[in-house]
């Protein structure tokens, strides 16, 4: 197995099993559509966000505040036009 499928399997391991539902949900969601369209660094910037508090991504998804929370690049841009 290589080490972008290993990194795939963690992401989408770290996207479900975030801790609050609406999280689990939302980049549950898009981890599943995307993951196989992803780079190893659109993987790396990813796995960046998936190390943030829910609280901070669910107030910078929902409530569209404060958009220096998320790093910005390709990945936080698709995540940010995500609908479910």
């Amino acid at each position: 197995m290589t080490n972008k499928e290993n990194l795939k399997k963690q992401i989408i391991y770290r996207s479900t099993h975030r801790g609050t539902k609406e999280m689990d949900i939302l980049l549950g969601n898009f981890v599943k559509k995307y993951i196989d369209d992803f780079t190893v660094s659109d993987l790396d910037d990813l796995k960046v966000i998936l190390l943030l508090d829910d609280e901070e991504i669910h107030k910078w998804y929902f409530d569209k505040k404060d958009d220096s929370i998320l790093p910005i690049s390709r990945v936080s841009k698709m995540l940010r036009n995500f609908k479910l």
